[in-house]
């Protein structure tokens, strides 16, 4: 393989168009006359972002490198196929979920990121604890993807892997550094296009190949290997029902898709963009399973290809950039590498502006500095977005299992977050006690499960577990199992607590986390700190009305931002400091 010049300038100007798209977003915020709170529009976008935009972003957040990628690999690895590729189904019902649930509770109260609420009923501390889960998630994912993308593009064009993914993120960073979700959003927009037409350009010159078999004929006849349809084996239906309820349920708890729903000019907008989202992230599927399957259907040896074939050579995570370098043109596999580029920074920059938003607001401004000044806040934020970018660049660098990592990052934030999720938004009466008892009880459950990817050997073996290798695999639903525990147990302990202490069983001291007792005292600042009302439920939403305008012009007003908070009897958010 020789080193492309063609395609190091082609990834070039990629780059610098997707900086100047990042930079003129936030000159265009910075000129707009907005009486937002910068912090605030960093966070939120001044809560302004109608529904083209709002959709685009939400859709390219999801469509990152890895998914992308692990579609590809999935359909191609004999004994998985299509029938085990769950990403696209189950992020897209995962939106679907999120719209019709939990979009509309979360943007008609005013929140700012997805831990308010969690601050709100259960406490500063309790809102710490979420924290945790919810950074590595970000973090985890935003490495992997890095490192995807450092491989993908040492693959096409031959330089070193770590110089691209140095590059990659320093662009990611440095576009979100002075834009905020502003910048994210309308890059996302450029980066969705970019990864729609460079996927497509690429399947037509790879599928006419003359080493790929017709990819109708090798779904469901054996030819260079097994069927790329795939089956499910009666034995791995409980692990496939497993992990695609981790991916449905499991994709709602991040702050990166809160963040859009917030974001949105209306609850009723954060819902339909969550729909049209859905639809987009199957269509952006499509080109990948399609690679899947030509990589599948190809006689590698036939081809420049240095090897038998890529599962041969373990190399069958990166069948895409593979595909896109041995079986299209060059100047079309640098059209591809722009695709994967872009859907790796359209996720990872979401990552990082993330997990810098949840800290700098719900940790240091709400735990800490609730006097913090509007400016403080956006050079807290400033900072960590280098911060976090910077210790996502050194994972991607350093750490052999990011995706491990990531995975069982992943699980947790399935497991630990979602069920208090469910219980803050719509179970009444849940307290401290029960949501630190059923953190902890998951949290033990899923580490005890085990995690092949990372080598940890379970302590729990469950009823079908079997030793591949030196990798133990359960095939017991435990992750499901340990969500639903969790859930159940913060129900069940935060109603004793609540009738232990209500009832006099137990006096009034011992409650040390004022979560029964002094729920309601004058004193109770983790309580009152973010908006003064109870816990939400369906009947008390203020309706919402929703604006009409759909233009691309139109979507970055700020007259009616507010329109739907405006309305709630509730004090909004951000005037509570």
């Amino acid at each position: 393989m020789s080193f492309h010049v063609e395609g190091l300038v082609a990834i070039i100007l990629f780059y610098l168009a997707i900086l100047l798209v990042g930079i003129w977003a936030a000159w265009k915020t910075r000129n707009s006359g907005s009486e937002v709170d910068r912090s605030e529009a960093i966070i939120v976008g001044g809560r302004d972002i109608g529904m083209l935009v709002g959709a685009f972003t939400m859709t390219a957040t999801w469509v990152g490198g890895g998914y992308i990628n692990g579609t590809a690999e999935a359909v191609y690895v004999p004994g998985f196929g299509l029938a085990w590729a769950q990403a696209p189904i189950g992020y897209s019902l995962s939106l679907v979920v999120g719209g019709l649930f939990f979009a509309k509770p979360m943007r008609s109260k005013g929140y700012v990121t997805m831990l308010d609420p969690f601050q709100q009923i259960y406490g500063k501390r309790m809102g710490g604890l979420i924290f945790i889960p919810a950074v590595m998630g970000e973090m985890f994912w935003a490495a992997a993807i890095f490192s995807a993308l450092g491989a993908t593009i040492s693959v096409i064009i031959d330089i070193n892997m770590n110089i691209s993914v140095v590059i990659s993120a320093l662009i990611a960073v440095l576009y979100t550094l002075v834009g905020g979700l502003y910048s994210v959003a309308y890059t996302d927009v450029v980066q969705l296009f970019c990864i729609f037409l460079g996927l497509w350009i690429s399947v037509p010159f790879a599928m006419s190949h003359p080493a790929v078999t017709d990819i109708g004929y090798t779904a469901v006849h054996e030819v260079f290997q097994e069927p790329w349809l795939g089956t499910i084996k009666t034995p791995d239906i409980f692990i496939w029902v497993d992990n695609f309820l981790l991916l449905m349920l499991g994709g709602i708890p991040w702050q990166a898709y809160f963040q859009r729903v917030l974001s949105s000019s209306s609850a009723t907008y954060a819902q339909v963009l969550s729909l049209l989202a859905a639809f987009g992230c199957l269509v952006m599927a499509l080109p990948a399973i399609l690679i899947g399957a030509i990589g599948a259907s190809t006689a590698w040896n036939q081809t420049a290809y240095d090897g038998p074939d890529p599962k041969i050579n373990n190399e069958a995570d990166m069948i895409l950039p593979i595909v896109l370098q041995y079986l299209c043109p060059v100047y079309i596999s640098f059209f591809g590498l722009g695709a994967v580029s872009a859907a790796v920074m359209s996720s990872a920059d979401s990552s990082i502006l993330s997990a810098s938003s949840m800290f700098a607001r719900n940790i240091y401004q709400l735990s800490f500095r609730q006097s913090a000044s509007d400016k403080e806040l956006v050079w807290v934020m400033r900072i960590t977005i280098f911060m976090f970018g910077a210790m996502a660049t050194m994972m991607a660098l350093l750490t052999q299992s990011v995706y491990g990592l990531w995975y069982l990052s992943s699980d947790l934030v399935y497991i630990v977050i979602f069920p208090q999720l469910l219980c803050v938004l719509f179970i009444k009466g849940t307290n401290t006690y029960g949501a630190i008892m059923g953190y902890l009880l998951g949290l033990l459950l899923r580490i005890t499960g085990g995690e092949p990817y990372l080598h940890l050997k379970p302590l729990i073996f469950y009823p079908g577990w079997y030793k591949d290798e030196d990798r133990y695999i359960q095939r017991f639903p435990f992750k499901t199992v340990a969500m639903l525990t969790s859930f159940f147990t913060n129900i069940g302990v935060s109603y004793l607590a609540k009738y232990l202490f209500e009832s006099g069983t137990l006096p009034p001291k011992l409650d040390f986390l004022d979560a029964v007792v002094a729920k309601y005292s004058k004193e109770n600042m983790d309580k009152t700190t973010l908006v003064k009302s109870d816990n939400i439920v369906l009947s008390e939403l203020t309706p919402v009305n929703p604006r009409h305008s759909l233009t691309l012009s139109s979507t970055f007003t700020n007259k009616e931002a507010f329109s739907d908070i405006d309305s709630s009897p509730e004090e909004p958010i951000k005037e509570i400091k």
